[in-house]
């Protein structure tokens, strides 16, 4: 029993959004044949009437909500024993061990990637024993010194940046661990940290503190030993739509987009909107909701933002807002910061059994960890350039040093030279979650907090710091930003320049010099013979033949808007590389000559002008000189979905 034609998957989830993105994750698993259903009674009325081979439902949704569904399956004579995997936001411990006591035959927890999915599919058919009952006794490492191995995991955010300065440290023999030594593990989300802490796969994480209170709460024998940074998480608006007066209005009957159920973030876009007036939750949690959370892998909250209009916005670890923000489609509605001044938000936790017997590890590990930290503080720039190969090694994110740079200097963002957890702080957090939102199990954070370490590590005035939450602060602080709206028009344009900064390669058509990102360029050849294609589009000059490569060439003058002229001896062709249905291909472009390659930073950057004589379509920006200005154009927009769809048909045929 698995994926195949004949295999038929019930998906239950009422916001369509999610179910469009569920079915994209089904579909790269070889699930093709999958019917849709909005809620509960409309799931009962295709179980009714037709086969299915497995069931996976949301939980919260209107009418009948996922529980209400396998208790009715369970309750059927017919289909009691038909697999049934709950895919929900609602990762809490204590909400999956009422699913599994109603029937479920598995449990997902929202955000997931592909391969999460495909192993809770397996369980859900009996492919798999419960990996929630798998447990490995951790065997220990120690190398020829003596030093015992710690192995981190982390995902890929900025928050998570502590971690891997202190490791570049350590390989660049600026710090000499006499303890420990280091390795660290990527991993693609949430549910895998939490897991990999369950398993006891790792001896610590930097995590969600939520998230970490609830694996406590469920006996997952772990313990915090400092702050993987405070604040450093952006909220963002959707650039559609009007935002004016009734502000709130912008938001209501909208979806909000979150990282996790578990998270910092839930609280605060919580605290945010009942501030505002407004009724967050869950959708089908409650009746009179008025902005619907859902919670969504943070790698797709900008296309998903982009794409949809019923999205307001999202709340979530930098640097995703700020790209969103320079990327054209978000506009900025706060840092989280100016909710909650110096808040907590991902943690560094350890294995209870892995302190216990290394304790001189501990001391040199958060030591070390406190200093990385005052690094990033320090020298922001250095920090950028680690977080891009530390986070990003195989450039899969897009990650930018100058969008990473302006992320650890704003005078609002993450801060990462006080890790010191106060307790205090904790236990708000907790209380919030708890009394207000009615989610989370309460702990003894004092339990649950080994401070010993941080108090040798850190300075005495972070030690005796108190708490600085206050709910009616806070509201009163989401009344304010509500009417503020966004940066201002120079912070704004500043963020959006960003995504400009880096080297260029610079040419001139027409005696206009124009420039295009480096990472594109393949290669710069002379003018040859092109071969014209008939009924090709005006733009498409034609191909030629390289390396037994067949390369179509576009008339850059024909797409800026110029007046088509014949080029000369110095013209030539640079060969780029572009995207194609996500694919790697190669296409050139026709310059008059070519000039050099230059670095350019954002505080030589201006927005290009409404109207500047040519395309304004592809212009990202301008760099002013002494006698000249150089516009800096999007080849991917130039050549890109409908162009390179041309193309890629050129290419077929060739």
């Amino acid at each position: 029993m698995g994926a195949g034609k004949d295999f038929i998957i019930l998906l239950v989830e009422d916001a369509k959004v999610m179910r469009t993105m569920e079915k994209k994750v089904l579909s790269s698993l070889g699930y093709e044949n999958i019917i849709e259903a909005e809620d509960g009674n409309f799931a009962i009325d295709i179980l009714s009437s037709q086969k299915i081979d497995l069931v996976i439902s949301d939980w919260n949704m209107p009418n009948k909500d996922g529980l209400e569904l396998v208790q009715w399956l369970r309750a059927n004579d017919a289909l009691k024993s038909l697999p049934f995997l709950m895919a929900t936001g609602r990762g809490e411990k204590k909400e999956m061990a009422k699913a599994e006591q109603a029937g479920v035959n598995s449990f997902i927890a929202k955000p997931f990637n592909a391969a999460e999915l495909k192993e809770k599919i397996d369980e859900a058919l009996g492919l798999r024993g419960l990996l929630a009952d798998i447990k490995k006794d951790r065997k220990y490492v120690t190398d020829a010194e003596g030093r015992v191995e710690m192995h981190i995991g982390h995902i890929q955010i900025t928050d998570h940046l502590v971690i891997g300065v202190l490791k570049h440290l350590i390989n660049k023999g600026e710090f000499k661990p006499k303890h420990f030594t280091l390795s660290t593990e990527c991993m693609p989300s949430w549910n895998p940290i939490a897991k990999s802490l369950e398993s006891h796969t790792v001896d610590g994480a930097c995590i969600l503190a939520p998230l970490a209170m609830d694996l406590r709460s469920a006996n997952v024998p772990i313990k915090l030993v400092a702050l993987a940074h405070k604040n450093g998480s952006i909220f963002v608006r959707n650039k559609t739509g009007s935002y004016k007066e009734p502000y709130n209005e912008f938001f209501k009957g909208k979806s909000f987009l979150l990282p996790h159920f578990m998270s910092i973030h839930h609280m605060l876009a919580h605290l945010f909107f009942t501030g505002i007036g407004l009724k967050p939750g869950m959708p089908g949690q409650e009746k009179g909701t008025d902005v619907g959370f859902e919670i969504v892998p943070p790698i797709q909250m900008p296309n998903m933002l982009a794409s949809s209009s019923s999205t307001s916005g999202y709340l979530v670890a930098e640097p995703l807002g700020t790209k969103a923000i320079a990327g054209g489609i978000a506009e900025q509605q706060f840092l989280s910061s100016q909710l909650w001044e110096d808040h907590p938000c991902c943690i560094v936790v350890l294995q209870e059994e892995f302190i216990t017997k290394f304790p001189d590890a501990v001391f040199e590990f958060v030591d070390l960890l406190v200093k990385s930290g005052q690094l990033i503080d320090t020298k922001p720039g250095l920090a950028a350039e680690i977080a891009v190969d530390f986070l990003d090694p195989d450039r899969k994110l897009g990650l930018k040093v100058p969008i990473l740079k302006n992320v650890l200097t704003d005078p609002f963002g993450i801060r990462t030279n006080d890790l010191y957890p106060v307790a205090e702080d904790l236990e708000k957090m907790q209380q919030y979650m708890h009394k207000e939102m009615k989610i989370g199990s309460l702990i003894n954070i004092n339990e649950f907090i080994d401070n010993r370490f941080a108090k040798k590590a850190c300075k005495e005035s972070s030690i005796n710091k108190n708490s600085t939450f206050n709910i009616e602060v806070a509201k009163s602080k989401a009344q304010e930003i509500l009417k503020k709206g966004s940066l201002a028009d120079t912070d704004k344009e500043k963020k959006t320049l960003l995504n400009a900064e880096g080297k260029y390669l610079t040419f001139s058509l027409a005696d206009q010099p124009f420039g295009i990102a480096i990472l594109t360029v393949k290669e710069i050849i002379k003018l040859r013979y092109i071969n014209e294609l008939p009924n090709s589009p005006r733009f498409v000059k034609g191909i030629i033949t390289l390396r037994n490569e067949v390369i179509p060439i576009v008339n850059l003058k024909c797409k800026l808007g110029f007046n088509v002229t014949e080029y000369d001896e110095k013209s030539v062709i640079i060969v780029l590389e572009v995207t194609n249905n996500r694919k790697k291909i190669s296409a050139g472009i026709l310059v008059d000559a070519v000039h050099n390659v230059t670095d350019i930073s954002s505080e030589n950057l201006e927005e290009p002008p409404k109207f500047s004589g040519y395309n304004n379509d592809y212009i990202i920006a301008m760099v002013k000189t002494e006698d000249k200005i150089n516009m800096l154009i999007d080849i991917e927009q130039i050549i890109g979905s409908k162009d390179t769809h041309t193309i890629g048909q050129i290419l077929e045929a060739s």
